[in-house]
């Protein structure tokens, strides 16, 4: 995925990307008109793929936990603990991999290839300051209210399905959506939500700042971009849930 130069590379770029802005009112600018581009775009493909998986998540927990022996507001509390812990933070994070991820690296790409980037130099800016940072606070910042809004939209699917498909009445899912509450649960998400963020960000902005050649190239940067974003978001949801969980 990453060979020995690309990892010096990536992380010479870190240094570069986290020297302090020119200027701050440009700079906070510039992070309200990325969240709007990356993360306020997102609330549409977010909110229908969560509410149609927590409805099949209940479905399918509720196939498997199919016994005489467990109460029927069991349900709503292992979809809240699938949701919350793994659906929400994780799967949500691979999906904004592919839109926002693949967004940055092209946008990034083209204005490498079109010399927008080495303009920036001349004229004595940090591009990587420049067009990067304000990209990874917007994710930074956002990511965390998506996850936040994906996780309350799939319980509410979860619930709709209970109800309709008469696996669960609304009192006891909401019960079991409610037993044992553990405050961390949302915080685990948060956590997660804010790693990932970074890691979608600035892998995709790497890829895209070291475009070289011409359209068919940036094609090539976005889809490297996504992958290697994906990848790096399985591995550290291994390690963070090893770290936070166990």
């Amino acid at each position: 995925m990453f060979s020995l130069k690309e990892i010096g590379q990536y992380v010479l770029l870190q240094k570069d990307v986290f020297s302090r802005p020119p200027k701050g009112r440009i700079f906070w600018k510039q992070v309200i008109s990325e969240i709007d581009r990356l993360g306020m775009t997102s609330i549409g493909i977010i909110s229908i793929v969560s509410i149609f998986v927590g409805a099949a998540v209940t479905i399918q927990l509720s196939y498997n936990t199919d016994s005489p022996w467990l109460p029927l507001y069991t349900l709503g509390f292992i979809s809240r603990k699938a949701i919350m812990l793994e659906f929400s933070p994780t799967i949500v994070s691979l999906i904004l991999a592919g839109k926002v991820g693949s967004h940055i690296a092209s946008e990034i790409g083209t204005m490498r290839v079109t010399e927008q980037i080495d303009a920036l130099e001349v004229m004595g800016i940090n591009p990587a300051n420049y067009l990067i940072l304000p990209k990874m606070m917007a994710c930074v910042l956002f990511f965390p209210i998506l996850i936040v809004i994906s996780i309350a939209l799939a319980l509410i699917g979860g619930w709709l399905a209970g109800i309709m498909g008469g696996l669960a009445s609304t009192y006891e899912f909401v019960y079991g959506l409610t037993f044992e509450n553990d405050p961390f649960d949302i915080w685990y998400a948060i956590i997660k939500s804010v790693t990932f963020a970074y890691l979608i960000s600035t892998v995709s902005a790497f890829f895209g700042y070291y475009t070289s050649g011409g359209a068919l190239e940036v094609g090539q940067s976005s889809t490297k971009a996504v992958i290697a974003s994906s990848i790096m978001i399985i591995i550290f949801n291994l390690i963070l849930t090893q770290l936070l969980l166990s």
